[in-house]
């Protein structure tokens, strides 16, 4: 453990005078050997002793104890050429950590009080264990209960100061705060299949829903291969309905009524259900929703002229259709949103959705993302650019391999993720069963390309402490990363750095989801989000399909493969472990990452709850 900072360095000019020349008030060291290693003490009294000798009473200069020296008057000693005011310097004592009952919250400091250039060493106690930095990566400098009582009494004593600081108090929000926001309901659309449980069955059993383009309109592209969800949404729908939504929007309107009827309330909507349809929101992430409507538009515009053009193109187009046709589909007038920040898009809408109910402008949100842009032309741009996987499906294995080795580009993909939000007074008032907190979120840019990322990470690392900050906690609260991780191979490595840059040494649980689903574009963020929601409620991470045993040496992170595992403290609901009390270094933070073309980087902390 440590116990000051590295600096040893003399303060100002130390020069040799005799004991007979000290006054109170000077900085003194009693050999060269002292002053060499910065060990200073303030005169506050002398006293003639006898006519050869003088009883010097020292001080250390950051404050301590007295203790008395006598010197001959002869005696030689280092001035420090300073002189203080004696009153000013504290009368300091060690606290003893023996007797101290410790508590989550307590800080422990250590300061070296003859050094005058010190700093102070503290230690908070969280998760019933004490960091040196909860916002650092290091794992060296965190130490058990024993340790730091060991610690305290060996390191108190003349040089140094050691003192307990019980935490704070909590203080009580006031009236018309900011809100906490849980998570109460689920709804997924992926190439897994139709419903949260198939996404779910699917990770933990390490399975892949991409598969063949067989259409005629893909025979010409290098790359045939995609996420598709494996079901006809209008087979689902009334078709009444299903004729005026794009495929983006059924998909969310599928997910959003899973959701809904999750979160305990009545099918059919707002007035169905009892609940104010003014504060209840929608709020969804889209790139371009369904690029299929425009195309098939055009078509027709060009072999049947304007009028084979169906007056639905436009409104069907829009990539807002999403959000308008589930607040339709529930009655939803508090508001309807939707977000565009390319692939980041989902995770931000669940970041705005948050803020909207913490700052009291809806209690309930419909909150996550919906994508279909598996057509010729989005496939053949993205082929263009060398982005995409070439690897087929000959071997069965998925074609997405995030941090691996041989990884050579993402999967294009198309589905849906929506959670219902809601303020936790309202969901507590109607005994709604609460997945987890939807704690807090971050933004940030890269300012670097139109479409490459950063390879420093440092916009991904920022955005990833920005999410930790806003959701009340710390780097050492983290105990699993959804990544982003597309598998292209400079858009992992930028990943993998930014979060060995933000974690150090730490290892915390990764995984990603691309290898099982493709990238799903402005959907992912929702989608990734509803995982990882039930990461943290059953105490289980998935593996990352596609990695295989092959995974990236460059990536340095602690990468869940082969099978799923344990998440550290366990789960809340279902799951093979609950949260398990008091075990040291538990933390209780998820993130879920999700970074776009342009250097938009969006992060989701998810807090369990108990």
């Amino acid at each position: 453990m440590s116990n000051s900072s590295d600096s040893s360095q003399v303060p100002f000019a130390p020069h040799p005078v005799t004991a007979a020349e000290v006054i109170p008030g000077d900085l003194i060291a009693l050999t060269p050997a002292d002053a060499e290693r910065a060990c200073w003490y303030v005169v506050t009294h002398t006293l003639p002793e006898t006519p050869e000798t003088i009883r010097v009473t020292l001080r250390p200069p950051l404050g301590g104890t007295d203790h008395d020296e006598v010197l001959g008057r002869d005696r030689r000693v280092i001035s420090g050429c300073r002189r203080l005011d004696v009153g000013s310097v504290p009368r300091l004592v060690s606290d003893d950590l023996a007797s101290v009952e410790f508590r989550e919250g307590d800080r422990v400091s250590s300061l070296r009080v003859v050094d005058p250039g010190a700093d102070e060493v503290s230690y908070v106690r969280r998760w019933g264990v004490w960091h040196r930095d909860l916002d650092g990566g290091s794992g060296d400098d965190v130490v058990t209960d024993a340790e730091m009582r060991s610690w305290g009494g060996a390191v108190a004593g003349a040089e140094f100061v050691v003192r307990h600081h019980p935490r704070p108090e909590r203080v009580v929000a006031a009236v018309g705060g900011p809100r906490r926001v849980v998570v109460t309901g689920l709804g997924a659309v992926t190439p897994l299949g139709v419903g949260v449980d198939e996404l779910w069955r699917g990770l933990l059993d390490g399975r892949h829903g991409i598969r063949e383009l067989d259409g005629e309109e893909f025979a010409e592209l290098p790359v045939r291969v995609a996420g598709t969800v494996p079901v006809d949404p209008m087979e689902l729908l009334p078709r009444q309905a299903a004729r005026r939504m794009n495929r983006a929007a059924q998909f969310a309107v599928l997910a959003a009524r899973e959701a809904w009827g999750d979160a305990g309330f009545v099918a059919g909507g707002t007035r169905e259900s009892g609940l104010d349809p003014e504060r209840v929101g929608v709020s969804l992430g889209a790139i371009l929703g369904d690029a299929s409507v425009l195309v098939g538009g055009d078509r027709k515009l060009r072999d049947k002229g304007p009028r084979g053009v169906s007056p639905l193109t436009t409104p069907m187009t829009v990539p807002s259709q999403a959000a308008s046709q589930v607040s339709l589909d529930l009655h939803i007038t508090g508001e309807a949103r939707t977000v565009t920040a390319a692939c980041a898009s989902g995770t931000e809408a669940i970041g705005a959705a948050i803020d909207r109910i913490r700052y009291g402008r809806v209690d309930i949100a419909l909150a996550g993302g919906a994508e279909a842009v598996v057509t010729p032309a989005i496939m053949a741009s993205f082929a263009a650019m060398r982005a995409l996987s070439t690897r087929g499906l000959a071997d069965g294995s998925s074609p997405s391999r995030p941090f691996a080795k041989d990884r050579d580009g993402f999967v294009n993909g198309e589905g849906a993720g929506v959670l219902v939000l809601e303020a936790e007074e309202h969901a507590r008032a109607r005994g709604a069963r609460i997945y987890c907190e939807a704690a807090g979120w971050g933004l940030s840019a890269d300012a670097h390309h139109m479409a490459a990322p950063d390879p420093s990470g440092a916009g991904v690392a920022l955005a990833v402490r920005r999410a930790v900050r806003d959701a009340g906690g710390y780097v050492a609260d983290v105990v699993h990363v959804n990544a982003h991780a597309t598998a292209t191979v400079e858009g992992d490595l930028a990943e993998a750095g930014a979060l060995r840059a933000v974690f150090g040494r730490r290892n915390v649980p990764v995984t990603a989801l691309k290898g099982n689903l493709g990238h799903l574009q402005g959907a992912a963020g929702g989608v990734e989000a509803v995982a990882t929601v039930l990461t943290l409620h059953h105490g289980v991470v998935p593996p990352t399909v596609g990695v295989g045993s092959e995974l990236d040496d460059a990536i340095g992170l602690d990468v869940v493969m082969g099978v799923a595992r344990e998440l550290p403290g366990g789960g809340l609901g279902g799951g093979r472990a609950g949260v398990r009390a008091g075990v040291p270094g538990v933390g209780d933070l998820a993130l879920s990452n999700s970074f776009g073309f342009g250097g938009h980087n969006a992060v989701l902390a998810l807090r369990r709850v108990g």
